[in-house]
């Protein structure tokens, strides 16, 4: 039987692993809505396919889709994917989906924060979201895994985790006024804590210009493991990131984790910006519900949104090719127990909003302690 819980994680012995720890399988969502992916998402989902058959090299892939995509996912995933209906708004499963939890004696739950679609009614990217806020407890049956319901709003992707009591967040999504800006610092930190058993919190400012949620932190930084964090960089002054990535790396160089340690950062070149074609602006289906991408949008791109999994480390590529190669160099010595896997043509993902990392919600293994 799945049970929802009224008591905390923290409460209850378990913590939020670190992206880099292991990993039981790997879930994302078949896009195909029309007004966010442009043709009707089939470039997207060509993308999509290639992430999922990237990871399923490294671990199980799970992809939630519609009944109307069912036959459509089939023919062009791998038969090692398996397929689960699934009714939800959009394809962004780091965000909506759960955070995993675990605990010592190899139990996995999840956190089933909040979801408003990136700002409800004041600035959010869709409406309605009220099935994108049901997909966390729908993964969490299909996993049967007991679940925690969280009233706080938040968004995998805004979260951070080094596996041992300390996150990385930015106080422009958690604190926004569309978040918990209501609620103040304390009382967000007092519920990161007690839902991801944490013990620290690095606040980051702001997170990246152009980002469409608010600034999340998975397009800036993460951990590579405890103490060691990779960040995105430019040389660029004329790059609108270039303050954003001195006031992150002042930030983290000046912090310590939950441990008392002080973090050994990393820099990975970013590209430009990429701004929206007008053939891409006018491919995409305009409804007034949902967030406007008209020609010259600007978004993002970063290569710190990249998936690791067990054994591969899926990174997007941007036709770049001194940047595209640098940043593989970069993760393969961080990751030197990994196969670097590139996704070319990344941009087709981008232009809905995010990238690898926020297609894809890892499912953490259960690992015993000794």
């Amino acid at each position: 039987m799945v049970r929802t819980l009224s008591s905390t994680p923290k409460a209850d012995g378990f913590r939020a692993p670190g992206e880099f720890e292991p990993k039981a399988g790997c879930w994302l969502i078949w896009p195909e809505r029309p007004d966010t992916w442009r043709l009707g998402a089939k470039p997207a989902q060509k993308l999509f396919a290639r992430v999922a058959a990237a990871i399923a090299e490294s671990e199980p892939v799970t992809i939630a889709v519609s009944r109307r995509q069912w036959l459509n996912a089939r023919a062009m995933l791998p038969e090692s994917v398996r397929l689960v209906e699934m009714s939800t708004d959009d394809s962004w499963l780091r965000d909506s989906g759960p955070n995993f939890v675990i605990n010592d004696r190899g139990d996995v739950r999840g956190v089933d924060w909040t979801f408003n679609a990136y700002g409800g009614h004041d600035g959010g990217l869709y409406a309605p979201w009220n099935l994108d806020d049901l997909a966390a407890r729908k993964v969490l049956e299909t996993e049967r895994m007991d679940r925690y319901r969280s009233p706080l709003i938040a968004e995998g992707g805004g979260l951070q985790c080094d596996g041992e009591g300390t996150l990385i967040t930015t106080e422009q999504c958690l604190l926004n006024r569309n978040r918990n800006g209501h609620l103040g610092k304390a009382a967000v930190e007092q519920q990161l804590g007690d839902y991801l058993g944490l013990e620290h919190v690095i606040w980051l400012p702001r997170g990246f210009c152009f980002d469409e949620t608010d600034g999340h932190v998975d397009d800036v930084c993460c951990f590579v493991r405890p103490g060691v964090v990779a960040m995105s960089w430019t040389e660029d002054r004329d790059d609108p990131q270039y303050e954003i990535v001195r006031e992150v790396e002042d930030v983290l160089r000046s912090a310590r984790d939950a441990r008392g340690r002080s973090l050994e950062v990393h820099r990975i070149a970013h590209p430009r910006p990429i701004e929206m074609t007008a053939e891409e602006a006018e491919s995409v289906d305009q409804v007034d519900s949902t967030w406007a991408r008209p020609a010259g949008n600007r978004i993002a791109a970063t290569y710190i949104n990249y998936y690791p999994g067990n054994s591969v480390v899926v990174v997007p590529q941007f036709d770049d090719e001194k940047l595209d190669l640098a940043a593989k160099a970069k993760l393969a010595e961080l990751f030197p127990q990994h196969r670097i896997t590139g996704i070319e043509n990344s941009r087709e993902i981008l232009l809905g909003g995010g990238n690898v990392a926020c297609i894809t919600l890892p499912v953490y293994a259960g690992q015993t302690k000794a």
